[in-house]
């Protein structure tokens, strides 16, 4: 059990040390901070929501989610629009602008990748890393464990 253990945990610290320069060169060309960029994701996969909705699926406080707010209402990429039934509520929506950001910063890097997938690997090598996008993709949901 001790050596699955150090296993995994160098896996863990080999996988982080393999992704972080694909993902600093994914994200070198955006203009928003990841966060922000999940605050446009999620209301343009979601519609309108509020500051509290968005701290929790963001995973962060609200506090910080008012201020990412603000900033992108000041960038005019959301609009903070109240409750036509509860004034004290303000629903978060998506502008045209921030449609527009998010399709630009979602495709700043892809480019890159796409080149870098064609150029860098074989056509083994390629099927090889598709093969592995499900487990990655599962390493990072929420979903419960097996």
């Amino acid at each position: 059990m001790t050596g699955e253990i150090s296993g995994a945990r160098a896996m863990a610290r080999s996988l982080f040390d393999t992704l972080l320069p694909l993902l600093r060169r994914l994200t070198a060309e955006r203009t928003l901070s990841s966060g922000k960029l999940g605050v446009l994701r999620h209301v343009a996969e979601h519609g309108r929501t509020s500051t509290t909705e968005l701290a929790a699926v963001v995973r962060v406080s609200p506090q910080a989610i008012s201020l990412a707010a603000r900033e992108l209402e000041r960038l005019e990429l959301v609009a903070r629009v109240p409750d036509a039934e509860d004034r004290r509520r303000v629903w978060i929506e998506l502008t045209d602008a921030g449609r527009q950001k998010l399709v630009q910063e979602s495709a700043a890097g892809h480019g890159w990748l796409d080149q870098a997938i064609m150029e860098r690997l074989t056509p083994e090598e390629r099927r090889t890393l598709e093969n592995a996008i499900p487990v990655l993709r599962k390493l990072g949901s929420d979903a419960p464990v097996d």
